[in-house]
């Protein structure tokens, strides 16, 4: 049932954003796509039906997003699930017993937190490796490494990694790359076209963007990993609600112009940080201080929406800067149209050992600042009045 050729493929982003894989309702001509909040759909006779049996194998809203998202990562085949999380552990499913991930050391605190807790229980072996070393990769692949988790910028220190380059060393053994490209969007960066097999993402963040559902999707360009993937969607059964894939439906029509002013704001933020006597450095990919900056403006159309930042002081002042914020708002996640800051070591990353967060620098002065789409003014002002009180 899904249908590549309303993928609107010769049109901008921005179009496609707002029509790919969403059909007017042939009953009553609605422009949005309908919530087929329904379980199940009745069969004209045994095995006979219009394509839908049962909502956990296909639902139509459900379809309509990830016909969207196929579009907009220029992909062939796309799926939903639930979260991010388990958008990764469903393409982990692709592997078996045995097998070897070579992954990106810095990533999401859950994301390391499912390979090292659970699914090395499972008996997969991953090892942990800054990717910005390219021999270093290469000498971590070997015959056992069946997949390469490419986390790119990275959560929380904003790493970026030459995809292309470290395609071609994995499939030079034959193994899978995944790239996790959640905090760039679509919009900013397209890993299939750079050599990916697979492109994950958390739709909870930018695709969304509007901080109100949690959910995931995985797109791809190989039919038999596509074939795999719906296979184990069905079976592991961690698909999205039909209001859920409405709500990142809805929210993924302005994900165009929300990312123009989430990078816009993001500069003005990291450029007032970065001139600023309380802070030691500021991460973010749109400043030529970033270590890899040149790789960044060669794969990526735009910076992004995160900047990360080390404050004088360690805890006590990010705390005291942490609590005295009034437009940003203390909380996890990122990617929403509201500007969030947290504390990487304490929030999203607590679940990361601490010699580890050690190890890769995340320390007690580490910030993470979601730039949101308000008045820049605001956030500068907001910024200058906490700073002033640490």
């Amino acid at each position: 049932m899904h249908d590549p050729d309303y993928s609107f493929a010769e049109y901008a982003f921005d179009t496609r954003a707002i029509y790919a894989g969403q059909r007017p309702d042939p009953t009553t001509g609605a422009l949005m796509k309908p919530i087929y909040q329904t379980s199940t759909f009745e069969q004209s006779s045994p095995g006979e039906h219009t394509g839908f049996e049962y909502s956990r194998s296909q639902n139509p809203t459900r379809m309509a997003l990830e016909d969207c998202i196929a579009s907009l990562e220029g992909a062939d085949f796309g799926t939903a699930f639930g979260s991010g999380c388990a958008a990764t552990t469903t393409v982990l499913h692709l592997l078996e017993a045995g097998d070897k991930v070579v992954s990106s050391d810095d990533i999401y605190g859950g994301t390391r937190r499912l390979f090292v807790q659970v699914m090395e229980q499972m008996g997969l072996e991953f090892e942990f490796v800054d990717m910005t070393d390219l021999e270093a990769v290469d000498e971590a692949v070997d015959d056992q490494t069946t997949m390469l988790w490419v986390e790119s910028p990275t959560n929380p220190l904003l790493k970026i990694y030459d995809i292309e380059a470290v395609c071609e060393i994995g499939h030079a053994s034959d193994a899978l790359v995944a790239v996790d490209n959640t905090f760039m969007s679509p919009y900013f960066q397209q890993p299939l076209d750079l050599g990916a097999d697979l492109v994950v993402h958390s739709t909870t963040k930018f695709i969304n963007g509007h901080s109100d559902v949690v959910g995931g999707a995985v797109a791809t360009n190989d039919a038999s990993l596509a074939e795999q993937l719906f296979f184990l969607q069905n079976s592991i059964g961690a698909v999205p609600g039909p209001m859920d894939a409405f709500l990142v439906l809805r929210g993924i029509k302005t994900l165009g112009l929300r990312m123009r002013k989430h990078a816009s704001n993001a500069q003005a933020v990291a450029e007032y940080l970065q001139g600023h006597g309380k802070v030691d450095r500021v991460l973010f990919p749109g400043l030529e201080s970033h270590p890899q900056y040149e790789v960044g403006q060669k794969q990526m159309s735009g910076p992004g929406g995160v900047v990360t930042f080390y404050i004088d002081g360690g805890l006590e002042a990010s705390r005291r800067l942490l609590e005295t914020v009034e437009v940003f708002s203390l909380a996890e996640s990122l990617g929403g149209v509201e500007s969030l800051i947290e504390h990487p070591a304490i929030m999203t990353h607590a679940s990361v050992p601490p010699d580890k967060r050690a190890e890769l620098g995340i320390t007690d002065g580490l910030v993470r600042i979601s730039v949101g789409v308000e008045h820049e003014k605001d956030l500068l002002e907001d910024l200058e009045k906490a700073l002033a009180r640490v």
